[in-house]
């Protein structure tokens, strides 16, 4: 009789749930696909180092440690460039996709010009589906900052995006 190992069980973890896990990384780096699968394999690496002290379920420590990591990049690389405003960044659009693909470009670009921390409560609780008590947990913060960043991120995002009624419910 075998028996699956740590080893074997982390390797299961990946190949399950790296898709999903690269998505919230994609939108934690403002739509860097490069920049998402480097901080994806950078938390990897760091929790298969910490696997056997992880309580519980593995993923919600994940999404956390990608929520942090991401933010931590963010405040490292403020330090060295100065980045263009959102409204001076070239437009990467490209014409005749589907509105859909270009929707969801257009809120990629818009969720990069919202603070690390903000846009990490936004992208757990909306594009990860996670509870406020969850958010909270993940991102070491009260269920109040969570409300709050939301509530303020949201109308950051629809003033980005000159829609009013979007992201409204």
């Amino acid at each position: 009789m075998s028996t699956i190992g740590p080893d074997d069980q982390f390797a299961e973890f990946v190949a399950h749930r790296s898709t999903a896990l690269l998505r919230t990384a994609y939108l934690l780096c403002a739509g860097d696909r490069q920049a998402a699968e480097d901080l994806l394999q950078d938390v990897l690496e760091r929790v298969y180092a910490r696997r056997g002290r992880v309580r519980g379920d593995l993923e919600p420590y994940v999404r956390a440690a990608l929520a942090n990591a991401s933010a931590n990049r963010w405040r490292h690389r403020s330090r060295r460039v100065a980045e263009a405003p959102l409204d001076q960044a070239a437009d990467l659009g490209v014409g005749g996709l589907e509105s859909g693909v270009l929707d969801r470009d257009q809120l990629t670009r818009a969720l990069g010009a919202l603070p690390p921390r903000m846009r990490a409560v936004l992208v757990l609780r909306f594009f990860d589906d996670l509870s406020e008590t969850d958010t909270a947990a993940a991102l070491g913060c009260s269920n109040g900052t969570v409300k709050s960043q939301t509530a303020r991120g949201l109308e950051r995002l629809r003033t980005v995006l000159g829609a009013e009624n979007l992201l409204r419910g």
